[in-house]
């Protein structure tokens, strides 16, 4: 996948493209919970560019301090088994970046966000790509592409799934597809609701905006 962690200074949309899509989409002034924030490229765009009342959740000690030097509200913590102390609709947007397929428990770590947050953001890596499905097919290999450059051995993600695999998550769990916003080559698109079969075939990554149901 595209390095969480990668540094925001510089090339932004050149290294994190989903990152300045997901601030778009945050109001101005609301409440926002980022989970696996990492250094806090996003969060400080947010507070920055949205005036946001941001906060992080960051597994890393690492992450935790380069947040803070940036002098953004971190807290240490795991999406796993920390989501149950943040108060019910306590935030108006929670997001999770490219750290859904990194969980134990996606499904859990969801339906927390749903109940912490008004609104979800989350983004993923798309194991449906038709790269990804040729790979597996020609080569018989763990497929290596721009949104999955880590080899299987080095590589955080334990849940990876498709967009259509995540839409039927968001399905059972009672979350609509607000949105969704395909990326392909650092190319993006816009699609009214959940994605289909083509966008299955040909995204790299997707960002979703969910509501609950």
């Amino acid at each position: 996948m595209i390095d969480p962690k990668a540094s925001a200074s510089g090339n932004l949309a050149d290294k994190r493209i989903d990152l300045m899509l997901i601030a778009d989409m945050v109001d101005s002034g609301t409440r926002v919970l980022d989970i696996g924030c990492g250094e806090g490229e996003l969060l400080e765009l947010l507070v920055e560019r949205r005036q946001a009342d941001g906060r992080g959740l960051e597994l890393s000690q690492r992450g935790v301090n380069a947040c803070v030097a940036r002098g953004l509200s971190v807290v240490q913590g795991n999406a796993d088994t920390d989501l149950s102390y943040y108060p019910d609709n306590g935030f108006d947007t929670v997001i999770l970046s490219q750290t859904l397929q990194a969980t134990q428990r996606p499904r859990d770590v969801l339906s927390e966000m749903a109940r912490i947050g008004q609104r979800l953001i989350v983004s993923i890596p798309n194991f449906g790509h038709w790269r990804v499905r040729t790979n597996l097919l020609l080569q018989g290999r763990m497929p290596e592409t721009n949104a999955l450059s880590t080899s299987w051995y080095e590589t955080a993600n334990i849940h990876l799934c498709t967009l259509l695999d995540f839409t039927e998550l968001c399905d059972t769990l009672d979350l609509k597809v607000e949105r969704c916003i395909t990326l392909n080559n650092g190319r993006a698109r816009k699609i009214a609701g959940a994605p289909g079969v083509w966008q299955n075939l040909t995204a790299e990554q997707a960002v979703f905006v969910l509501n609950r149901g």
